[in-house]
């Protein structure tokens, strides 16, 4: 059995076009349900704030792999110094249940996190031959970070301008050389939003706040989940995208609360696995605003893990551990 920590994650670096291509082929054993993924339980106790949650799958297809994430979310880590998110994948083979990877790593998690979105975004800006985009991020921590580096990976020189805002400040170590010429730290959340052609969420808000109206054919990305008042839901009514409905219209989404509020259905959302099959972006009209909300799936992390995984065997990175 192997083991890998973030330390080894990051010397295997991180092919972009390639952890989409790994979330594209997840998405096509969701499609073919050649995939087992029970709904998450969540593991609460002490101060409801906190949360572990467990996240087991099967995927078929050339992964072929079970496996489980148990991911912690804490957020008061942050006023004690360290991080709010915690979490270990074990991987096993599909066939004898035999343990062959353990990785105690939060930046599989938040590469799995981007790569979903890279995967949407991806089919947006092929339909949409956007040029010239402006994107705008809120929330900078380890997600947003990671989400900007898929950005800059996969849009490449079609990024015009990035604009980042996050409460707390924005530390410019963490954006690549070549792209921060084109970045520009806001103060509001609506200086970031008002002209975006793509908007991505990364934040650990607790309370909604974005109530105003979408630039015309924009992507949001709503990643963090619970950012967007019920005020907005008429313009993104009907181009609401989503992972699995069933996950995400619970724990006090968005999605829940368009649900409850706005009487949103199972049928008025189209769920990512659609998108293999159906020319959406194409049928859309192109001032149609469109909302991702991915409450987050186990196949796609067990997926993102194996690949890592084998590249962790190809390059004898990691640990060996004996039986």
């Amino acid at each position: 059995m192997i083991y890998l920590n973030d330390k080894n994650v990051h010397e295997l670096n991180v092919d972009w076009n390639n952890n989409v291509q790994v979330i594209a082929d997840a998405t096509g054993c969701l499609s073919s349900k050649d995939m087992a993924q029970p709904i998450k339980p969540y593991l609460r106790y002490g101060d409801a704030t906190n949360r572990i949650i467990a996240m087991p799958a099967f995927v078929g297809g050339n992964i072929n792999k079970a496996g489980i994430k148990w991911i912690a979310s804490f957020p008061n880590n942050i006023n004690k110094g360290i991080a709010r998110a915690h979490s270990v994948i074990t991987l096993n083979e599909a066939e004898t249940g035999i343990p062959v990877g353990v990785i105690n790593s939060g930046a599989i998690s938040a590469i799995r996190t981007a790569s979903v979105s890279g995967f949407i975004m991806k089919a947006f800006i092929e339909q949409r031959k956007n040029q010239n985009l402006k994107i705008g991020i809120i929330g900078f921590g380890p997600i947003g970070r990671t989400h900007l580096k898929m950005c800059h990976a996969l849009l490449g020189e079609h990024i015009e301008r990035v604009l980042l805002y996050d409460l707390k400040g924005v530390d410019r170590n963490f954006i690549d050389e070549d792209l921060n010429k084109k970045v520009t730290v806001v103060s509001s959340w609506e200086e970031a939003y008002s002209d975006a052609d793509i908007f991505i969420t990364c934040t650990v808000s607790k309370d909604r706040y974005i109530d105003k109206q979408p630039k015309a054919g924009s992507l949001h990305l709503n990643v963090s989940l619970r950012d967007y008042k019920s005020d907005v839901f008429p313009w993104f009514s009907k181009a609401m995208i989503v992972d699995d409905w069933d996950e995400v219209c619970r724990e006090n989404t968005d999605i829940e609360m368009f649900h409850k509020t706005n009487q949103l259905q199972r049928e008025d959302v189209v769920q990512i696995h659609d998108l293999l099959t159906e020319d959406y972006f194409a049928s859309l009209d192109k001032d149609q605003a469109i909302m991702f909300n991915p409450m987050g799936m186990a196949i796609f992390d067990i997926a993102m893990a194996n690949n890592f995984l084998k590249l962790a065997l190809q390059r004898k990175v990691g640990v060996l551990l004996e039986d």
